[in-house]
């Protein structure tokens, strides 16, 4: 029964060249993702993110190597098995290991014992961070400052000044890290401190001062060997995501365009010319990446009218017909937007393109708005699938729909866009109250 088929040839096949090749191709995947457990502070749901990319990305590109060479029917209940078998064993491992470590230091073992120095908001801050889950193994000695700051708790005590720090640490050998707050023009200070731990196994880390008065958060980088902070960390930014995301924009689009758009094009034709006169298509000027402008096609829901460059369509908008409200609700009237995704205009998923007036209007009401043009705008978004769709009647409505925006642009993952993908046609199916 098995003459001929590729369970026969894999069973002639060495079994140390795939058990080589599933090897090497676990390795390079496993490189791309950071191994979240031996991180003091980590909570479940990350290790099972981690777990599932990791896993996800591997069973691509090992399938794709053994089923181009072959050796193994990719779709076959075998493979399959083997992958959730492996999904299975990583998560009860990292899972299992991380509650073992947890349980551990909450016995009072694998604790790290650190002080703080200085005596600022960031300081306190830094403290509740360290110490608000008794798990991740962190006692708080207390802190070094000019003054003792009312604000810290009396379980962070104030142990001196910064010149008592070193004669502190001498007489504490237990301390095994020095988070440093101090100010550049006490650069002699934290020099010393930087060569006595060193010198002595304390880790040091510095706390920069930035975080004062930059309150969000920071990612480190370098230009050669200079390092520098920077406020977003932007996925899209590098090359090879860029591509990631372009060619499936671009196969995505061809696809549908090809499939199901000549259909709903001669429907939506063929109602319009009946139900109102006018063109069928709606040009419309909108704000792009990097703040361009672009035009953006739509299937025309209103009467011709001179306000639609000016004022956003409403609940009940006498200038939307029947026939327009319907492709409103169901998102038909989006549709010709893949014209633009083909075009390099927009894309898939990005956040929703505003209007010039919008634009100009909510760039000067709400901080960090054009963060959100820093990426292709697209037919679906974030901030559409979490509820933020529609008409923005008040300034907070807006406000939440950017910070959904820039959560995505900081948080892109090319399964994120599929999961948007999934939720949108979710939501189509079921009905949005917002679509109107």
């Amino acid at each position: 029964m098995l003459s001929g088929t590729l369970w026969e040839k894999m069973q002639n096949l060495p079994k140390a060249q795939i058990l080589f090749t599933l090897m090497l191709c676990y390795l390079v995947c496993a490189m791309r993702q950071t191994v979240l457990v031996y991180r003091r502070l980590v909570y479940a749901f990350q290790i099972v993110t981690s777990v599932c990319r990791n896993v996800l990305s591997y069973a691509i590109l090992a399938g794709g190597v053994l089923g181009l060479g072959g050796c193994i029917d990719v779709w076959s209940y075998f493979f399959v098995g083997y992958l959730l078998v492996l999904w299975v064993c990583l998560l009860t491992f990292r899972l299992g290991f991380r509650f073992a470590i947890k349980h551990l230091r909450l016995q009072g073992k694998n604790r790290k014992l650190v002080v703080l120095v200085g005596h600022s908001d960031i300081c306190l801050r830094l403290y509740y961070e360290l110490t608000s889950e008794a798990w991740a193994g962190y006692d708080v000695a207390g802190y070094f400052g000019q003054e003792p700051n009312p604000d810290f708790p009396d379980e962070c005590r104030f142990l001196g000044k910064p010149s008592d720090i070193i004669a502190y640490l001498q007489t504490h050998p237990g301390v095994e890290g020095l988070f440093c707050n101090l100010s550049s023009s006490e650069r002699e200070r934290v020099v010393e401190l930087v060569s006595y731990c060193e010198n002595h196994l304390v880790h040091f880390y510095s706390v920069p001062e930035v975080l004062s008065y930059i309150p969000n958060t920071m990612y480190l980088d370098r230009v050669g060997g200079v390092p520098y902070l920077s406020l977003y960390r932007e996925p899209l930014s590098r090359l090879g995501n860029q591509v990631l995301k372009r060619g499936f924009d671009i196969v995505f689009s061809l696809v549908f365009l090809c499939t199901l758009f000549p259909v709903i094009w001669l429907v939506v034709a063929m109602g319009t010319k009946c139900t109102m006169p006018g063109p069928v298509f709606f040009r419309q000027k909108r704000t792009g990446i990097n703040d361009k402008e672009f035009v953006c096609y739509k299937f025309r829901s209103m009467v011709v009218n001179d306000r639609s460059d000016l004022v956003q369509a409403r609940r009940d908008d006498p200038r939307i017909t029947p026939w327009g409200r319907f492709l409103r609700q169901t998102s038909l009237d989006e549709t010709p937007q893949f014209f633009n995704v083909l075009r390099g205009d927009m894309s898939v998923v990005g956040p929703r393109p505003h209007m010039l007036k919008h634009t100009e209007q909510y760039s000067r009401l709400i901080n960090r708005y054009m963060v959100r043009h820093y990426v292709k705008p697209g037919i679906t978004g974030w901030s559409q699938v979490s509820g933020y769709r529609g008409e923005t009647r008040k300034l907070e409505d807006m406000e939440n729909r950017v910070r959904n925006d820039i959560w995505y642009i900081e948080h892109w993952s090319f399964m994120l866009d599929l999961y948007i993908i999934y939720k949108t046609v979710a939501n189509l199916i079921r009905g949005e109250a917002n679509a109107y």
